[in-house]
């Protein structure tokens, strides 16, 4: 399992690809489909960035699972996982903008990346746990794997730990760009309906 797990995290930046060439292949969007689908893109890009802005570029990493630290600030402080949670919610707005194979093709996402980023998490929180210790089990007893708490979590090493605003931005020029060339596609698909 733990070979399969790496495989996952190593490629988890190509596995959205057949989802969103099939979201876009059958896409038959709708006004109030954009519009909730848009919003729900939003909302996950905005999670994404907030949670980049406090990991950094090591969000990037394509190699080992690793970290220098134990991030415990911004979203982190609310939800473990934002990063993936942000993910989710920006296929399923696209998956929601587009109405492709409406509800089915969804859903098949939907469940697929649960089930990825579940098998991810628990490689990451071994790892962790293996290497920063009790350090990373009183965060991870204090704060949800997927679900956000609304009072964020305090810890004394949030003093350090601080958004560092410029580095996230290079960090999601790319997410920014697929973002944006899927949202152009969509719109002309709907605009020539």
């Amino acid at each position: 399992m733990s070979d399969f797990r790496q495989k996952l995290f190593q490629y988890r930046g190509y596995t959205p690809i057949p989802f969103l060439l099939a979201m876009i292949a059958f896409a038959r969007p709708k006004g109030l489909t954009m519009l909730i689908g848009v919003a729900l893109m939003l909302l996950g890009e905005l999670l994404r960035f907030w949670g980049v802005a406090y990991a950094g570029s090591l969000t990037r990493v394509t190699g080992d699972v690793g970290a220098p630290e134990v991030i415990v600030s911004g979203p982190f402080a609310h939800v473990r996982n934002p990063l993936y949670i942000g993910n989710i919610l920006l296929y399923v707005g696209i998956g929601v903008m587009s109405s492709a194979l409406f509800p089915w093709l969804l859903i098949v996402a939907f469940v697929y990346f649960v089930f990825q980023y579940a098998l991810i998490v628990s490689l990451e929180e071994e790892f962790l746990e293996k290497e920063f210790g009790a350090t990373y089990l009183e965060h991870k007893n204090n704060v949800p794997r997927f679900i956000p708490r609304l009072k964020g979590y305090q810890h004394p090493a949030q003093e350090n730990q601080k958004p560092r605003w410029n580095e996230a931005l290079r960090s999601e020029t790319r997410t920014l760009q697929a973002i944006g060339l899927v949202l152009l596609i969509l719109v002309a698909i709907w605009y020539r309906n």
